[in-house]
């Protein structure tokens, strides 16, 4: 995996921000503080999963950065984030992208609305996320990374890399992993995932501003 990253940015425990707390049909709950809300029994709340292809239909997996407080050092999809509260999701993808591994996306789709999950990293912190999933295309394959969000990243074949995950012979992320069998179900690449329906996301999912 490749490392180089921005060498000015220094490592911060949390990157703060407000977040959108859910209930449990998937409304505004109201608005946390990412490291207030996140220990052993993180209330649900509204973020996303961002898989991202090159022109060459190449995946990227990133290594989050080792004192990421939640799952650090751990490998996994492109990159996730938050929503902020008010905050268009589409906005939010986009903000991320050139925030964490500094590349501007394009073609953004939605291909798991639904997507929902828990899972405990190895310091007890859980994660409690309705996550929905999209796919997007890098608009350039040089990276820079930030390196309080991630360690490393990799290109990778998307048949190769998938084998070898559901052969047990890759570990990444725990959602990843599920996410990853959920999108097999719809095809075999991204270019076999129809575009979800956005009526499917959480009601408290903003689309436009």
């Amino acid at each position: 995996m490749s490392g180089a990253g921005r060498s000015d940015v220094q490592p911060l425990e949390w990157n703060d921000d407000e977040i959108v707390l859910l209930t449990e049909d998937g409304a505004d709950a109201g608005v946390g503080i990412k490291s207030q809300i996140h220990h052993e029994d993180t209330p649900l709340h509204l973020a996303f999963s961002c898989y991202l292809f090159d022109d060459a239909g190449r995946f990227l997996i990133t290594k989050r950065a080792a004192g990421k407080p939640s799952f650090g050092g751990v490998v996994t999809n492109s990159f996730c984030g938050h929503p902020r509260p008010g905050e268009p999701i589409l906005d939010a993808i986009r903000r991320r992208g050139r925030a964490e591994i500094g590349v501007d996306v394009t073609d953004v789709r939605l291909v798991l609305p639904e997507f929902r999950y828990q899972a405990t990293s190895s310091s007890g912190l859980l994660e409690n996320e309705m996550c929905p999933v999209f796919t997007a295309r890098a608009t350039t394959t040089d990276l820079d990374l930030d390196p309080t969000e991630v360690d490393a990243a990799e290109w990778v074949d998307w048949d190769e890399f998938t084998a070898a995950v559901l052969a047990g012979e890759r570990e990444i992320s725990p959602w990843a992993e599920v996410q990853i069998r959920q999108l097999l179900e719809l095809g075999a690449g991204p270019a076999y995932w129809p575009s979800a329906d956005p009526g499917r996301l959480p009601a408290a999912v903003r689309l436009r501003p």
